[in-house]
């Protein structure tokens, strides 16, 4: 039974293989380097304004393309919590 479970969640359907994580698309890599860019502006002045619009709406592709398109139900989930988080906190803001 457990091994079913792990075969279902975690393996991708095309290679075969487990994919728990994958190196990082464009998407992500957008984000990551609009994060840390952020670190060095802050929010306070247009330009970090703008750099944390970036990072927000490129993770926010990312998420919703793991969610249509993630290889296994693992990646799937992610992109579900990734939006969830982020409507959290666009709810709280």
């Amino acid at each position: 039974m457990t091994t079913r479970f792990i075969d279902w969640f975690w393996r991708d359907r095309h290679t075969g293989r487990i994919v728990i994580a994958q190196w990082p698309n464009t998407w992500l890599w957008i984000f990551a380097i609009a994060s840390v860019l952020e670190l060095y502006t802050g929010t306070a002045e247009p330009v970090g304004i703008g750099v944390h619009i970036v990072a927000t709406v490129s993770l926010v592709v990312w998420a919703g393309d793991e969610l249509l398109r993630g290889v296994n139900p693992w990646r799937r989930c992610l992109g579900v919590a990734v939006l969830i988080g982020l409507t959290t906190r666009l709810v709280a803001w």
